[in-house]
């Protein structure tokens, strides 16, 4: 994982940010679909485990799991850690934290949406027919990142930046996010994992941005102030 990281941030530290893109980090300049590794193979080893993972998962999973990830799926902003920050932590008490927010949706979905079609990984249900989902499906090969895992650690390590303090809480809760596309049985395991080594890159690029670092700044002091977090 540490080559993979080492690579992906190269190849996002030679791409300088534009002031105009609506993501920190430009899509169009990353070209990290060189630095991923390719997803295994349909009849790999490897993917025949994390079919058994998924079926394993599907056999545990209870009610309440399947509605969790359910919730989790239609929410892919900041504000899905509400449960870290308490029930005062929403858009509408924090807009420019949903500002914020909305901008690091935008970068999960320039950087996701061309490595799906570079990749083209089969969904696991479409190839396993005996797989039982029970979030959204689709029939378009594109599990290869998971985005919505990939938007999860993003909106995570952009929080550990606004409450370092709760750093442990945020990173727990991302993980959780994660898991969540394979509890409702839409992604392989492989596919969150290159998401996560895709997101700490890319962050540790949108650090460097002044205007990443201007929006942390003032969600941070709303978030002090709205919240009663101490700095």
């Amino acid at each position: 994982m540490k080559t993979e990281l080492l690579f992906i941030l190269a190849a996002l530290a030679a791409a300088p940010a534009r002031a105009a893109d609506p993501a920190y980090v430009p899509a169009a300049q990353l070209h990290a679909e060189l630095a991923l590794p390719m997803p295994p193979a349909i009849d790999a080893e490897r993917t025949r485990a994390e079919l058994a993972e998924l079926h394993r998962i599907e056999a545990e999973r209870t009610p309440a799991q399947v509605a969790r990830a359910q919730a989790d799926e239609k929410d892919e902003t900041l504000f899905v850690f509400r449960d870290v920050f308490g029930d005062g932590f929403t858009a509408d008490r924090l807009p420019r934290t949903a500002a914020l927010s909305a901008r690091v949706r935008v970068q999960e979905d320039d950087i996701s949406a061309p490595l799906k079609s570079a990749f083209q990984r089969v969904r696991p249900y479409n190839q396993d027919g005996t797989l039982h989902p029970v979030c959204k499906t689709k029939t378009k090969a594109d599990s290869y990142p998971s985005g919505h895992a990939l938007a999860g650690w993003l909106d995570a390590l952009t929080l550990v930046d606004l409450a370092p303090e709760k750093r442990e809480a945020i990173l727990a809760r991302a993980d959780a996010y994660a898991r969540n596309r394979l509890v409702c049985g839409v992604h392989f395991a492989s596919d969150i994992e290159a998401s996560k080594v895709l997101a700490y890159a890319v962050h540790a690029v949108m650090q460097g941005n002044p205007a990443y670092q201007q929006d942390v700044a003032a969600a941070r002091a709303e978030l002090l102030e709205a919240l009663g977090l101490k700095d």
